[in-house]
């Protein structure tokens, strides 16, 4: 059982601009319709906790006041410099442990169980490369390095703190969707089917 007060930090972009690797095989509508459906199933995976959102888009901010989640704005810092502030802000309304998540998992699912008390825990995308989920306590300094290889990046990162760090593999938080290819994988296609019908890619 998780001991501590915890929150989760979802950063999420403008929809209207996001999963620009699958222009050319879903037009903008649904793309922005994929993309509101996951960022919507990761804020569903992180109650009952607390949820903050950050971003720097007014339409962003609407929606996740709208779902109950707290709005962190953060114009102009970017994916990491939004996330280091947002754990800082978290931390200063009294969160002892933070789980930052992509907003990207089309299969989330019950983020608060990712948790560790003391931990730094790291799921890890499917092909090792990316980090999907990063839980740890919000008083250990771990900034964050997403990006490419972001996943060896932060476990050095962890590993150099000297807090416990594990590692979890898990099936569906591994599953991040960037590419046709992503849409495509067996656990994703059916559900990506009902939300993009004659859209889906084949």
């Amino acid at each position: 059982m998780l001991l501590v007060e915890t929150a989760v930090l979802i950063p999420i972009k403008a929809l209207r601009a996001a999963k620009g690797r699958l222009t050319g095989w879903l037009p903008d509508t649904d793309r922005e319709r994929l993309a509101r459906w996951m960022a919507e199933r990761v804020v569903a995976a992180a109650q009952p906790l607390p949820i903050f959102v950050a971003c720097d888009d007014d339409e962003i901010a609407v929606w996740a006041e709208r779902l109950g989640a707290h709005v962190l704005w953060s114009p102009g810092l970017g994916l990491n410099g939004a996330i280091d502030q947002g754990v800082d802000l978290i931390a200063g309304k009294g969160a002892e442990h933070v789980i930052i998540s992509h907003g990207d998992l089309p299969l989330a699912h019950d983020l608060a169980a990712v948790a560790r008390a003391g931990h730094v825990v790291l799921v890890p995308d499917r092909r090792r490369d990316g980090t999907n989920v990063l839980s740890r306590p919000c008083d250990v300094s771990l900034p964050a390095s997403y990006g490419a290889g972001s996943f060896l990046a932060h476990l050095g990162a962890a590993l150099a703190t000297g807090a416990p760090v594990t590692v979890v593999i898990d099936s569906r938080l591994s599953i991040d969707i960037d590419t046709i290819d992503d849409c495509r994988h067996p656990l994703v296609a059916p559900v990506l089917r009902p939300i993009l019908g004659e859209a889906m890619p084949r």
